[in-house]
């Protein structure tokens, strides 16, 4: 595999530069001094940074845009091997790298670097390591899936041995990673159009885990069922956080207000007391947030500056981010895409007390709303009353002979208030005539439905 010296700048094309992973990686090898470049389908406030930073964008994807002067061409796992500019790539004998191989050789660059996994979550716990670490002298490179308001975007550069960064399982992309600190949060189904079942994930996770060296630790969520089959026997050290007696790092008085924040007490294997509090929502963050705590406990990081770091966190965009209000109707959008999420952020929602619960919900992938379908219907069922937009077919082109339809038949047989629209013009419509002040309205995916209720705020 063609290795990348960060100290010898070089020129390197990004396929896809406009993800929020990609783009993050190309600012930084343009903080290192390298000529980038970079193609997309569509311009966006992220490829127009990299711009005002000195890339080169450009929108569309023809082969002229990759030439014989460059030294490395990176690909998105978006990219397959028919897209014009991989194949002029190959025609010209360029190295090619994933995204997941630029990211891992970038981790070799650092003393510490701090890895987040998970079937979910790793957005919301990379974000909360992240002000944790800000709080610190640590100086942190960030790279998160997410736009963080603290750091004005999705990558911050800094200049110390000290990375953080989420690891996506999708397509095994983790797997070509370099943590000394590995947070695994939780290994549910998942992505069924790459992995087999859940036991092919289970084996994912479990290489990633011994990818950590010796000298290095794994913090771990003991709500994962047999965890320990994904650690035992590993040299590193093992941190267990989360509901088991067993864990080195627990909760208790737990207690939510009336927008369902926690206040609670992390209870250590030692028998240390502290109280935390926190300004998201959710039973569901309370575990993102012990993780994360754990992971910054054995950085030697003290009580008070994780303290100071989640009382400033709150939240990422597209992750329960209010967006505003029509009619007296508070509108939130949330990225939950997984049954998990989608029932973490209604129960959050049932407990703040409005009127009424609106899900704007569009699926995402025939394969998993197939693999998962009665999964989605029970925690959707959580709404008091559900909208239903088509699937977001995303890299997908067989339905695989399911729909939005059928999934709003499954929610009127269970007694849920459903109903499905074929374009966001209806959906929008019908929102804006039937919501009624003093309830809430959630946009809900990992699609294009937060338009939805950016339209209706507007």
């Amino acid at each position: 595999m063609y290795q990348i010296d960060f100290d010898q700048p070089k020129k390197i094309h990004f396929i896809g530069i406009g993800g929020i992973s990609m783009s993050g990686l190309a600012e930084i090898l343009l903080n290192r001094g390298f000529a980038i470049s970079g193609s997309d389908w569509h311009k966006s406030p992220l490829t127009d940074r990299l711009e005002q930073d000195g890339a080169v964008i450009y929108e569309g994807q023809t082969a002229d845009h990759i030439t014989e002067d460059m030294d490395a061409v990176v690909y998105t796992a978006a990219v397959h091997g028919d897209n014009a500019e991989y194949q002029r790539a190959v025609e010209l004998q360029i190295p090619l790298l994933s995204r997941a191989q630029l990211l891992g050789q970038m981790m070799k660059n650092y003393e510490t670097a701090i890895a987040v996994s998970g079937t979910h979550g790793k957005t919301t716990t990379t974000s909360m390591l992240a002000e944790i670490l800000l709080k610190t002298e640590l100086d942190p490179t960030i790279s998160v899936g997410g736009i963080l308001p603290t750091i004005g975007g999705n990558i911050r550069i800094g200049h110390t041995g000290c990375m953080l960064t989420e690891a996506c399982e999708y397509t095994n992309s983790f797997l070509d990673f370099y943590p000394t600190l590995a947070i695994i949060l939780n290994v549910k189904e998942d992505h069924l159009d790459f992995f087999k079942d859940l036991e092919d994930i289970r084996n994912s996770f479990r290489r990633f885990a011994e990818l950590v060296p010796a000298e290095g630790a794994i913090v771990i969520d003991t709500g994962i069922e047999n965890y320990q089959e994904l650690v035992e026997g590993l040299p590193c050290r093992v941190i267990t956080v989360g509901p088991a007696e067993e864990s080195q790092y627990r909760v208790e008085d737990i207690a939510f207000d009336t927008m369902d924040r926690a206040t609670f007490t992390v209870v250590t294997a030692d028998g240390e007391r502290q109280s935390m509090m926190l300004h998201v929502p959710g039973a569901h963050n309370v575990e993102n947030a012990l993780a994360a705590i754990a992971a910054a406990r054995d950085m030697g990081i003290s009580w008070e500056q994780i303290r100071d770091g989640l009382d400033h966190f709150t939240g990422t965009n597209r992750r329960f981010q209010k967006k505003g209000l029509f009619h007296g109707v508070t509108v939130v959008d949330d990225y939950a895409h997984h049954p998990d999420e989608i029932e973490a952020t209604l129960t959050a929602a049932k407990q703040m007390h409005y009127d009424k619960v609106w899900c704007v919900f569009q699926p995402h992938t025939y394969t998993r709303t197939k693999a998962l379908f009665e999964e989605f219907a029970q925690a959707l069922s959580l709404a008091d009353e559900v909208v239903l937009a088509d699937i977001y077919a995303a890299r997908e082109t067989d339905t695989l002979g399911v729909s939005s339809k059928m999934l709003a038949n499954r929610l009127h047989e269970m007694g849920t208030k459903t109903h499905y629209f074929a374009d966001f013009e209806q959906i929008e419509k019908f929102l804006y005539e039937q919501c009624m002040h003093g309830e809430l309205l959630i946009t809900m995916g990992a699609g294009d439905i937060v338009k939805v209720g950016e339209a209706l705020v507007q």
